[in-house]
């Protein structure tokens, strides 16, 4: 597999397109028709893959392929139990070659990107350091309760990155354990970010990293090997395959050391009880270990198969199209006058298909209810689980409480997206932003339900 690239180098220009572009992946839910306000109906623009992406066909038809089939895992000696453990296990295969595993890594199925940072989390060694940027999803931000934890500001370019880990890394005192958790897009501004040198900086100080790539693993390759991080999180809902599986991959010594994240069977060898009543547990040593209870197959399998078509799709082939469809949303976008991107590191850095923003005298919510309710297309508003950055965006201060009115507009994209949908979406920005009567016809304002996320 060929290495992630720096985010300080990709751009549309530096991914060779083939010579005649194919169209979107198939994907579950493309031929969905949903009302409008005014009456009638329209297909439905998924323009939400940063929150979950759409299942692919592909994933669909496998996991509907192994589902009569479908047995205990390492539980039983009968034929569909020894087929879903084989299942199971060359799903572990298979994401560890996506992401480009070294000889000695672990694969650890979990549910979520969240729940393998948090599984990385119960096992840091005592008096680890960790030191994590305030512009993260919460995913990373939140799980490091029980370390000692070092909140880095935002930076505003790529380098200044580097630099304050470099500072912070420096002046950590006393020397022991550490470790650097770093996004490598966005989930609020696309924006890719410089993996290769925060993981180079990180290792000059004796810390480790881990890769939070929920947000980057569906529109980029990541290869840990050619990143060079310690260990990678991802959640499949976000890589076309919803059926709640995640994965925490990379080495193996930590997970190996720490107490099981479970416990329960599956994790445990051998338990033996002892005459005066206590118990012993031999627990397994690997990725078992973490992976108590009846293991979520049907999320590995279908997580291990959006991995394969991907792949087979070529990375470069799916990357092109998407920097295209890029390009002519930012073209289209910067053509409203009302409309303000959000950037953390300039309008010029390089993205991935997710992008933010407001529209003067819109309320968020309430842009996002007319996008849904006049024109079909949907969209996140709100602070994205990265509530710090999002307020460090807008120009407040990030312990700041937001407002209705402090919040922003979400629209990203992937492999399954039409041509159609962008352009549909621009024609509805223009429309909507010189209305100056507001929203219409909406079905929630922006204060209805728990926006905030």
């Amino acid at each position: 597999m060929s290495a992630c690239p720096a985010a300080t180098s990709v751009t549309a220009a530096s991914v060779t397109a083939p010579a005649a572009e194919p169209g979107p992946l198939p994907v579950l839910g493309c031929d969905v028709r949903v009302p409008l306000a005014s009456g009638g109906e329209v297909p439905y623009a998924a323009l939400d893959y940063a929150a979950s992406a759409p299942a692919l066909q592909r994933v669909w038809d496998d996991v509907a392929a192994y589902a009569p089939y479908y047995g205990s895992v390492h539980r039983g000696a009968g034929h569909l139990s020894q087929l879903s453990t084989d299942l199971f296990e060359t799903s572990r295969a298979d994401v560890a070659r996506f992401l480009g595993c070294r000889p000695g890594d672990q694969v650890v199925f979990t549910r979520s990107t969240t729940d393998s940072l948090n599984l990385l989390a119960a096992v840091l060694p005592a008096d680890c350091r960790v030191f994590v940027f305030e512009t993260e999803h919460h995913a990373a931000l939140l799980p490091w309760r029980g370390a000692q934890v070092t909140c880095l500001d935002a930076p505003r370019s790529p380098e200044r990155a580097v630099e304050i880990l470099e500072r912070a890394l420096a002046d950590r005192a006393p020397y022991g354990p550490a470790l650097v958790c770093v996004t490598g897009a966005s989930n609020v501004t696309g924006e890719l970010w410089p993996v290769r040198e925060l993981a180079a900086a990180a290792h000059a100080h004796g810390a480790r990293v881990v890769l939070d790539a929920a947000q980057l693993a569906p529109h980029h390759p990541v290869d840990i090997a050619a990143l060079d991080v310690d260990w990678v999180a991802l959640s499949g809902h976000k890589l076309y395959a919803p059926f709640g599986a995640g994965v925490l991959a990379g080495r193996a010594d930590w997970l190996r050391d720490a107490e099981p994240y479970l416990a329960g069977g599956g994790a445990s060898r051998s338990v033996t009880r002892r005459p005066d009543g206590t118990v012993d547990v031999d627990w397994h040593t690997d990725a078992a270990r973490h992976e108590a209870g009846s293991p979520n197959v049907i999320g590995a399998y279908a997580l291990a198969s959006a991995c394969r078509a991907l792949t087979e799709a070529g990375f470069e082939t799916l990357v092109a199209r998407e920097q295209r469809l890029l390009a002519a949303l930012r073209a289209g976008l910067a053509e409203v006058p009302e409309v303000g991107v959000l950037s953390l590191f300039g309008p010029d850095a390089p993205r991935v298909g997710v992008l933010s923003f407001v529209v003067e005298g819109w309320d968020a919510g309430e842009f996002a209810a007319a996008l849904s309710a006049e024109y079909g297309i949907g969209v996140r508003d709100g602070l994205f689980c990265a509530h710090p950055l999002v307020r460090v965006l807008l120009g407040g201060e990030p312990g700041e409480c937001a407002g209705a009115g402090e919040r922003a507009v979400r629209v990203s994209f992937g492999v399954g997206t039409p041509d159609e949908h962008v352009e549909r979406f621009l024609r509805a920005v223009r429309e909507l932003a010189v209305r100056p009567e507001g929203a219409r016809g909406t079905a929630r304002s922006a204060t209805d339900g728990p926006q905030s996320n």
